[in-house]
């Protein structure tokens, strides 16, 4: 019996969060929208309606940890604001280190011609899918390590 997921990724910056869904099946992350920041009661409206919408259980939020593997003041940041979202949307919320989802989200647009400057909302929600992404598989690899095998 497979158990169904719905995870929201979010990669939270200053001025936008990218956010991303998954599958029924928790296999496979896109991209839904980008929410221009303005004020918090106004993303928290625009981010529950689509946990509402999608039936979300959990929250995954990328956390930009710098390259020595210490949280910044960036990082300190995004677990401020997350904090304050799980509360006001009564979600559970667990951390992926997102360090090069952006690098990797640009990378991607340039392979598909697409201008990184001109978009930036699309890296952001590109990322977001990679922090969910990243997140279902190790949630997915940790399941099946965890199935015992009888002889």
């Amino acid at each position: 019996m497979t158990k169904y997921i719905s995870a929201l990724g979010l990669d939270v910056g200053r001025k936008r969060v990218g956010v991303a869904g998954c599958d029924r099946t928790g296999l496979i992350a896109t991209g839904i929208t980008t929410v221009e920041r303005t004020s918090f009661d106004r993303d928290v409206q625009q981010i529950q309606n689509i946990v509402n919408e999608r039936q979300v259980q959990v929250l995954v939020v990328g956390l930009p940890y710098s390259m020595d593997g210490s949280l910044g003041f960036q990082a300190r940041q995004v677990q401020k604001f997350t904090a304050r979202l799980a509360k006001a949307l009564q979600l559970p919320v667990e951390y992926v280190d997102e360090r090069l989802t952006s690098f990797q989200a640009e990378q991607m647009l340039i392979a598909e011609n697409v201008s990184p400057s001109r978009n930036k909302g699309l890296i952001d929600r590109k990322a977001a899918a990679l922090i969910l992404q990243q997140w279902l598989d190790i949630r997915r690899t940790n399941a099946q390590s965890s199935v015992a095998v009888e002889y």
